[in-house]
């Protein structure tokens, strides 16, 4: 498939507010998005997710680099651009005191869309998104969820090409969550091309075709969840002993099965070729150091171990959300 984000060294810098500081919030960030697929951005608080996007949507000016967002020139050709797309921000644009309806028939008329036009769109995509029943509800009493999808509606009324997405399910439960999860993936069905921004490693990891994790401004490392996962060879055994006591460092030294190990908190996570085997000679090395372990769990490789791998830490611990 074809490209229909290409974006070529991309920088943006902010200074900080009463000093002579300047924080470089994107660096030199080079990808391309092809058409129909969700796209990633995975990575902690600060590391420059909705910086990015903003300026891909043109909501920011870029200090550097070039990107082509459906065939346009985003210095060049900013109006074309957002002809040709949708944007989803993280703290959403639905106006409270309207109702869905009223929300969607002004979004269709900033469009230029003739009324018409924008009443067949609503029934359709109130159906797609299931909130036709709650288009004449004021949007002030809509669950997290209904709200979400209402701002999705938003942005896709004028059939965009792209949808720029910024932590989409932020502050929503489980259940929600799966529910929005299902709706992005309908879009895509549609023919989408869906571009978001998350924090949360199961969301990367259940709707994006690829990813890039992004730490610090910079793209550590980018592909599809299975493929990234496959950079750590081999099973994870996560050890925690009891009473918070430490693992001996000698006791894993000489053990050709561990192909590496972290320590996070109290936790010592293992990387071995054959967890299934591993397990019992640890076990029998514990019981011959009279140490009981509290916790132990066998697991595949994640999105945090890849990220863990790249930048030395671990992403669960790297807080959530982000305004930069």
């Amino acid at each position: 498939m074809s490209a229909i984000i290409e974006a070529r060294e991309l920088e943006k810098s902010f200074r900080v507010k009463g000093k002579s500081k300047t924080v470089e919030a994107v660096r030199g960030v080079t990808l391309s998005v092809s058409e129909g697929e969700i796209y990633a951005f995975l990575g902690p608080n600060g590391a420059g997710k909705t910086t990015f996007q903003r300026m891909l949507t043109t909501l920011l000016p870029i200090d550097g680099g070039t990107a082509i967002i459906a065939g346009f020139d985003m210095k060049r050709k900013p109006g074309e651009v957002r002809k040709h797309i949708g944007y989803v921000s993280q703290i959403g644009g639905a106006d409270l005191p309207a109702t869905g309806r009223e929300n969607l028939l002004l979004a269709g008329q900033l469009y230029g869309m003739k009324r018409r036009d924008v009443e067949q769109k609503i029934h359709e995509l109130t159906g797609l998104l299931e909130i036709d029943e709650l288009l004449d509800r004021i949007v002030r009493t809509y669950s997290g969820g209904q709200k979400r999808r209402l701002e999705i509606a938003l942005g896709i009324l004028h059939e965009p090409e792209i949808l720029f997405m910024d932590e989409p399910t932020t502050g929503l439960d489980p259940q929600n969550r799966a529910n929005l999860w299902a709706h992005i993936k309908a879009l895509k069905e549609r023919g989408m091309t869906v571009f978001l921004t998350t924090h949360y490693l199961d969301e990367a990891d259940e709707l994006a075709d690829r990813l890039a994790i992004i730490d610090y401004g910079q793209i550590v490392t980018e592909g599809a969840p299975k493929e990234l996962k496959k950079q750590i060879s081999g099973d994870v055994i996560q050890l925690r002993l009891k009473n918070g006591g430490a693992l001996p460092q000698e006791l894993l030294s000489g053990l050709d099965f561990v192909n590496e190990t972290r320590t996070d908190g109290e936790t010592v996570i293992l990387y071995v070729g054959d967890g299934a085997k591993a397990l019992p000679i640890i076990f029998d090395l514990l019981k011959k150091r009279s140490l009981e372990a509290e916790a132990v769990s066998l697991l595949q490789p994640s999105l945090d171990d890849v990220f863990l791998k790249q930048t030395g830490r671990s992403l669960r611990d790297t807080g959530k959300g982000e305004s930069k």
